[in-house]
Formats: structure tokens, C-alpha cells, sequence
């Protein structure tokens, strides 16, 4: 079961909704991060827009969320550029192309519909090869070398996308690469959206820069609305994945505890990316016979292992469905629970059904510590997903 906890997920809406009021922006939720529509009332009480990369995405917004979009996607089709139109307020194109071939046709489908950009500064602080939107030969975005002197007359704005969990003081490096290369085009806007990536709820984050960096901007450039729409930030630390042991097995000197959930269909940014996950009430190790590294709770311990210690592999047939080991202080049984901490942003839209394995369930747990199931899936969601 995936449990989002309401308490946390209220305290993260309360700082997001702080640094949108004291520095005059507007912050959005990237449902590619975070899509639990049952949870949007709560959402709605300190956010107003969200931002879609898809024609669902647009739908949910305002089917479920009750507001038009901020869309982005790589490549629009002639099949979905109207009715993306008609579902959004902000609509931005990946290339001058896709705005040459389809702004006249978004503007006809919803005259109202503010038309941007994407630009790649060729700047980024993403080690993460997968994870980096300006690493080289990216698919996303202009250059300014491409833009000419006088943009297209139907943009409004710019969107910038080139973080991931980054901090304030790596985006106030990305800004100056983007004023450096696109400042001069400014004049010629209405509003700029510096996308997401912007993990301002991470407990070490300076939220104090990130709001001085913001008004600095303002400041500079005070005909520009500034757009932000992370997604990550919104979601952390809110939720667990609970699942439980089902098997204790052993192979060349290695325990692994076989669990009821799949790393690659539960929880598949464990292998893409890859990280290994804090487990409650367990130390990750290097391996199954090295020394502590990390605790759950950050503090590196250096005292050689005590006994205990598994690997935590999943439930699907996959022969890499694990990652890691972690030091326990008892000895695992059938049935105990195995809580991966942290387990909600990104991790609950990216899940799959890989070899029919059943799907957790989706909880919230209220501020009253009252537990609602939101979801429980069957055997009919897997047909449908075979239809």
C-alpha cells in the first residue's frame, strides 16, 4: 500500500504556497510527478494550475483539478493540437517548427491560450545522465543560437526546463546562463516558467535564496510573470510504500527477503536512475558483508556490521528486480513489514503491471490519523491495461 500521509503533504503545500506569495510567482503542480487526483482538494486550497504533458494530463487538469493547463510536450500531433488548446491557458511548443506549423491552429481552437517556447540554455547541474533535459544533443528545446532576432509575433513566453532535486543555489547558476544566452529576448515576452526540479521542500533546501534569487529577478525584469512548476517538491517525504516479507531466501552467501512488491513495477526509479531507498527501521550497506555507509536517518556509522543483513528483492520474474542491501536489527520473518520510506512523487505515476503482478493499494492517511483507501486494484485493471 502506498500511504500519503495528509499532514505532510499539507506542510509541503504551506512552504510552496509561502515562497509563491512572498516572491510574487506562481508555482504549479508537474503531474508527471504527482497525479493523485483524489487528492486535489486538498491541492486546491493553495495551488490554482497545474501544468500537463500529454492529452490526459490536460484532461485531468481541468476534469479533475478544475483549471486549464500549462501544457508542454516534445511534439504535438495534428490529431491532439486542438483539443490540447482547448484544454490549456499556457501551451508551449519544443521547436520553432512545431510553433510554425500549429500556432495558428492552437490560437483558432482557444483564442485565449497564451503560446511559449522551450529554450536549452546548454547549461545544467544534472549528473543523472537520464535526468538531465540539457545534456548534449537533447531532443528538448531552442537554442539561442536558433532564435532569431524577432520571435515568431504568437509567443508569449519562455520555458525553461534544466533541474532535477536541485537546489537554490544551483538554479541561481542555471539563471545566469539563461540571462547571459536569452536576456536580450526578454522585452519581447510576457511571462517565463523556469520549470521544475526545484526540491524547495528538501529539509537542507535555502528557501531564503530561492526567494531572494526570485525578487532579484523581478527586479530586473519586471514585465515578466515567472511560472515554476515543480513536481517532486510537492510530493516529498509525504508517503511510504508498505509492502511485506514472503520469503527468506539464500544463494552464495547472500540472504534475500523475496517481498510482496517489484522494484520495477512499484518502484522502477530504484533501477532506472539508479538509488536505493531508506528503508524504516533498517541501515543501507555497501553490500551484504561491508561496513554501514548510510543510515535512515543520514548519520554514517563506521562500527563493522552486526548480523542481519539482506537483500530486498521484489516479486516479479525479472532476474534484476533488487536492489542493495540493508542491515536490519532483527531477523526477518514472513509476514513482518517492510516500509520504504518517501515513496510518492514520481514513484505512483511511473507504476506498472509487468507479469500481471497485482498493483498496491493507494491510501491517505487524514490529519485525524483516520486511514481512507482511495484505490484497490483487481484482475480487472490488468485486463484493461491488456485490452
Amino acid at each position: 500500500m502506498y500511504v500519503v500521509e495528509e499532514r505532510l503533504l499539507r506542510r509541503n503545500l504551506e512552504l510552496i504556497a509561502s515562497v509563491a506569495r512572498r516572491a510574487d510567482v506562481e508555482i504549479i503542480l508537474a503531474f508527471k510527478a504527482f497525479a493523485l487526483w483524489k487528492t486535489f482538494p486538498i491541492f486546491r486550497e493553495y495551488i490554482h494550475s497545474t501544468t500537463a504533458s500529454s492529452l490526459f494530463e490536460a484532461r485531468m487538469a481541468v476534469e479533475k483539478f478544475g483549471a486549464k493547463a500549462h501544457t508542454y510536450t516534445p511534439a504535438y500531433t495534428d490529431d491532439t493540437i486542438e483539443e490540447l488548446a482547448q484544454l490549456s491557458s499556457h501551451l508551449t511548443f519544443n521547436s520553432l517548427s512545431q510553433a510554425e506549423r500549429y500556432s495558428q491552429v492552437a490560437r483558432e481552437a482557444n483564442p485565449a491560450v497564451s503560446l511559449g517556447l522551450r529554450i536549452n540554455p546548454e547549461h545544467s547541474e544534472v549528473e543523472t545522465l537520464l535526468y538531465n533535459p540539457c545534456a548534449p544533443g537533447t531532443r528538448f528545446g531552442v537554442t539561442a543560437a536558433q532564435l532569431p532576432d524577432r520571435l515568431p509575433e504568437a509567443i508569449d513566453g519562455f520555458h525553461c526546463h534544466c533541474h532535477c532535486e536541485s537546489s537554490a543555489e544551483e538554479f541561481q547558476r542555471s539563471l545566469a546562463a539563461i540571462e547571459q544566452r536569452f536576456s536580450r529576448w526578454f522585452p519581447q515576452l510576457k511571462w517565463i516558467n523556469f520549470g521544475g526540479g526545484h526540491l524547495m521542500t528538501r529539509s537542507d533546501y535555502n528557501v531564503d535564496l530561492l526567494v531572494q534569487i526570485l525578487k532579484e529577478f523581478h527586479q530586473r525584469h519586471p514585465h515578466l510573470k515567472v511560472i515554476l512548476e515543480p513536481g517532486s517538491a510537492f510530493a516529498w517525504q509525504t508517503g511510504p510504500l508498505v509492502s511485506q516479507v514472503v520469503d527468506v531466501v539464500e544463494n552464495s552467501g547472500i540472504r534475500t527477503a523475496i517481498l510482496n512488491v517489484s522494484f520495477t513495477c512499484h518502484m522502477p526509479d530504484c533501477l532506472e536512475m539508479p538509488y536505493q531507498p531508506q528503508v524504516r527501521g533498517a541501515q543501507i550497506v555497501e553490500a551484504p558483508n561491508s561496513k554501514i555507509v548510510k543510515s535512515s536517518n543520514s548519520e554514517i556509522e563506521k562500527s563493522p556490521i552486526r548480523p542481519f543483513v539482506y537483500r530486498l528483492g521484489g516479486c516479479s520474474c525479472l532476474s534484476g528486480d533488487f536492489i542493495g542491501s540493508w542491515q536490519f536489527d532483527h531477523e526477518l520473518r514472513v509476514g513482518e513489514n517492510i516500509i520504504f520510506e518517501d515513496m510518492i512523487h514520481y514513484t505512483t505515476v511511473k507504476t506498472n503491471m509487468f507479469n500481471g503482478i497485482q498493483h498496491p493499494a493507494i491510501a491517505l492517511l487524514h490529519a485525524n490519523d483516520q486511514l481512507e483507501i482511495l484505490r484497490q486494484y483487481t484482475f480487472d485493471d490488468y485486463l484493461q491495461r491488456m485490452d
